[in-house]
């Protein structure tokens, strides 16, 4: 039996993937295993090396250090969604004159490290031009510019990956371009490019940590001072591991965010075309169409 994208594996291809999983998850157990033992000999998991966390003043300043943290990423990813959202409106133009600048500038930022984006803005701008701004400017404008471009990139696929029948079914109802964009395009796209929208978010978040390379107060700067106190025992290992369940937790709850998003956008698509099958259903009759000679 075949699906769509590939054929139904065989007895031999189902054993071998079931010796290759049970051997991946042994290996990834053992290296856990590894690592978990090393810190108990190494007495990471004392409570003497984990009292700094019950200090009051280090919990404030973790906490508004995660504020300085979200504060970035909420600004950085707020400003990157509409600058790609330009870019790619640049890029999807019949006009030359605009789709060429602004594949220049997708082009120019994405090649462009990141890091060396925040230090150019953050040094370059007040040595070169006499213009100083601030760490947290800084670090929003690096990431707005790298992640803008590549949100632009995403966002002109997804539109391109739509069948071009939408389009001209739109064009033939006497549509404007900008009115097939937004009202039959756009609504779509969005939902194909959801999930890699959220990546790009995630990447956003992860990347405020460059922040402390200029003094900024994030998570990744804090974890570094308290890491670094004698007086604390230098416990770099457990605030790294405080640090970094924080990130984790974060990235999680974004993803569930992204996901609360996509059902409800399914709910209102049900709402509207009721007859419309679910996605299992359409999967279903993909393959049965596939398969049937």
């Amino acid at each position: 039996m075949t699906a769509v994208l590939y054929d139904a594996p065989g007895p031999r291809a189902k054993r071998r993937n079931l010796i290759l999983g049970v051997v991946g998850v042994a290996a990834l157990l053992a290296v856990v295993g590894f690592v978990v033992y090393r810190f108990a000999v190494t007495s990471q998991f004392d409570p003497t090396v984990w009292q700094w966390i019950l200090y009051k003043n280090i919990q404030l300043l973790l906490v508004d250090a995660l504020v300085n943290t979200l504060r970035a990423f909420v600004v950085a990813a707020i400003l990157a969604l509409l600058f790609g959202a330009v870019l790619a409106a640049g890029r999807l133009s019949d006009h030359r004159w605009i789709s060429g600048p602004a594949t220049v500038v997708v082009e120019f930022f994405r090649a462009v490290p990141l890091l060396i984006l925040i230090f150019i803005l953050y040094f370059g701008m007040s040595r070169g031009l006499g213009v100083s701004i601030s760490a947290f400017t800084a670090l929003v404008l690096g990431l707005m510019l790298y992640n803008g471009s590549v949100l632009a990139e995403i966002f002109r696929a997804g539109v391109a990956s739509l069948p071009r029948g939408q389009s001209e079914a739109a064009y033939a109802l006497g549509m404007r371009k900008t009115q097939v964009m937004t009202n039959v395009l756009l609504p779509q796209a969005i939902r194909a490019m959801l999930p890699t929208i959220v990546s790009q978010l995630v990447v956003v978040l992860k990347d405020t940590a460059l922040g402390f390379l200029i003094l900024y107060p994030e998570l990744l700067y804090q974890a570094r001072f308290l890491g670094s106190q004698g007086q604390l025992g230098s416990p770099i290992l457990p605030v790294a591991m405080v640090i970094a369940a924080i990130y984790i937790a974060m990235c999680l709850l974004l993803a569930q965010f992204a996901n609360y998003l996509e059902r409800r956008s399914r709910r209102n698509r049900r709402r509207v075309d009721p007859t419309a099958p679910d996605d299992d259903t359409a999967i279903e009759m993909e393959q049965i169409r596939a398969a049937t000679p």
